[in-house]
């Protein structure tokens, strides 16, 4: 479950009150994230002597928030499981654009899907936050699955999950409006780092304008414009690197329309 960073803090006396925040589900740009199903966790996949034997066989690193794990154009070679942190896979493209496809929690892998090696990564991924991972690299975890048969199983239903973010980003982008979509994720946002505050349901878990801006595929700039647009119909409150929304039905009405 996410947690309500310090630094992060409500106005006002009243102490702030986790409104919902589902477990393990990770943050990415989809029409129904409940259709998708959680994340699935590598970890529990594994009874506890198999999962001291994955770490064991693989090589624990740090990443310091904005690091790089991996990136587009460079050979794959295995997975990087998280242990803590939070890891953003994104894809930039020549104009320096970037599309966000998902930040991923504790439990999940990321550097697939040629997970035992070879191939190009199409993705790049970088820490978020300050990050524990653990590397595997694909010689390695290609022996270790022979080994550990639920190890297999949790590659794959982990490869399913993704397969099914990658539809969800595309049919997002190509059926549904950038103001839609921004609905879509200020509302997922809200019901993943969602506390109630005096004034609305503050989005506890600090988002740039740029941030939001590559999970929907649209400039920085649209969103401060489209942001600013909402809060002087009431919908919303922006101040510094915080978003409290005030009207939910509002911001629910704004997915059908268009741009």
């Amino acid at each position: 479950m996410q947690t309500y960073a310090a630094n992060n803090k409500v106005a006002g006396p009243s102490k702030p009150r986790i409104v919902t925040s589902p477990p393990g589900e990770s943050l990415l740009l989809t029409e129904n994230a409940r259709s998708l199903g959680g994340a699935p966790s590598l970890f529990e996949a594994l009874a506890q002597p198999e999962r001291e034997l994955v770490l064991h066989r693989g090589r624990r690193k740090v990443f310091y928030r904005g690091q790089t794990l991996f990136s587009q154009g460079t050979r794959h070679d295995g997975i990087y499981l998280i242990e803590t942190g939070q890891i953003r896979v994104f894809y930039s493209a020549p104009s320096g654009r970037e599309i966000t496809l998902a930040y991923w929690h504790p439990g999940n892998f990321v550097g697939g899907p040629e997970v035992f090696g070879g191939g190009i990564h199409q993705w790049s991924g970088v820490a978020n936050s300050n990050s524990s991972v653990v590397h595997l690299p694909g010689r390695e975890l290609r022996a270790l699955v022979v080994e550990v048969p639920n190890l297999a199983i949790g590659l794959i239903d982990g490869l399913a999950f993704k397969g099914k973010c990658y539809s969800a980003l595309a049919q997002m982008l190509g059926t549904r409006s950038i103001t839609e979509r921004l609905a879509h994720l200020l509302l997922h946002l809200t019901q993943l780092y969602g506390v109630e505050a005096p004034d609305g349901v503050l989005i506890a878990s600090a988002f740039t304008h740029a941030d939001l801006a590559h999970m929907v595929g649209a400039t920085r700039q649209w969103v401060t414009i489209s942001l600013k647009r909402m809060q002087e119909k009431g919908i919303l409150m922006s101040r510094c690197s915080q978003i409290v929304v005030r009207r939910l039905d509002l911001l629910r009405e704004m997915k059908g329309l268009g741009d």
